[in-house]
């Protein structure tokens, strides 16, 4: 998946972004396979398990069975049918997790060769901030930042403003 760049931006972010929320001595469940950003978890302190590799969309019983203080979802969502039924799933009451925004200039990201590498849902924020209220969290902290590339033209320099990741800290309410 980065065989030609890593989002080592993204990547600091988002790990500041868990150092704020999460500490070290929380047990984490990070939605999707083993990956680079899962192993930076590891290497900085945190305890993590993955999933492993089972379509969310139809079988949650890693979620469901998973004895964790937080669930992380980086990146995930997005390429789900219904994110809805998995985050109704979780049992952990934190959840951190981001998303690629959408954006009006660029259309839905799709891999031709990898059938689990397309974006269902690109969504605003107040979309997955919606999602979120209906499943049962309610967010405590989000940022917001951009994802400007090398490159020369109009989506390029659109992207040097406008926000590209989505991340939020939530906690499950009160039934």
């Amino acid at each position: 998946m980065y065989e030609k760049t890593f989002p080592n931006k993204r990547f600091k972010h988002t790990l500041n972004f868990l150092e704020k929320h999460i500490s070290k001595d929380e047990t984490i469940l990070d939605l999707g396979v083993d990956n680079p950003f899962s192993k930076i978890m590891k290497e900085n302190g945190y305890q993590v398990t993955n999933t492993h590799g089972e379509d969310l969309d139809l079988d949650f019983s890693t979620v469901t069975n998973a004895k964790v203080d937080v669930v992380t979802a980086f990146e995930i969502f997005e390429h789900l049918l219904s994110p809805l039924n998995v985050l109704t799933h979780i049992k952990a009451d934190k959840l951190v997790a981001s998303i690629p925004l959408r954006l009006w200039f660029s259309p839905a990201y799709q891999s031709k060769t990898d059938p689990w590498d397309r974006h269902y849902h690109e969504f605003e924020d107040w979309q997955f901030d919606w999602l979120l209220e209906k499943s049962g969290w309610e967010i405590k902290d989000r940022a917001k930042w951009t994802n400007p590339v090398k490159k020369i033209g109009i989506r390029p320099l659109l992207r040097s403003f406008t926000p590209r990741y989505y991340i939020i800290y939530a906690e499950r309410k009160a039934q």
